[in-house]
């Protein structure tokens, strides 16, 4: 009996390589194509060039005088402008201490927004673009 165990072990053994061996060449199959992926993707960091400041961004504009009492009255790029908002509200410690995207306005920055308390660090800068020319 105990060999009529093994011959019958024997074949399933077998059973079991045949689907193996049926894998491998789905596997070869499947390895050219990972190798054209990396050369894909070095191709396009190719392309990718050193990113260009918005020219408008870039141009200088004359603050308000009541936006001078901020920033200074030298004329600023909007970027520098936004700058030295916000250095101003951190030297002066304006951001709320609830929301920090809120800021308190003191008497320099009331004028600036409008104559509101408070406003938040999204609206502060379409306010402030009012003040520029």
């Amino acid at each position: 009996m105990a060999t009529a165990k093994k011959t019958t072990a024997a074949p399933a053994k077998k059973a079991a390589a045949k689907p193996a061996a049926a894998a491998k060449p789905a596997a070869k199959k499947a390895a050219p194509a990972k190798a054209a992926a990396p050369k894909a993707t070095a191709a396009a960091k190719k392309p990718a060039a050193a990113r260009k400041p918005n020219a408008a961004f870039m141009k200088e504009m004359t603050p308000s005088a009541t936006l001078a009492a901020v920033v200074g009255a030298k004329p600023l790029p909007r970027t520098e402008v936004t700058k030295k908002v916000w250095d101003y509200i951190k030297a002066q410690n304006l951001q709320d201490a609830a929301n920090r995207r809120m800021i308190n306005a003191d008497d320099k920055l009331k004028a600036v927004f409008g104559g509101k308390a408070q406003v938040s660090m999204f609206e502060m800068t379409k306010l402030i673009s009012d003040h520029l020319k």
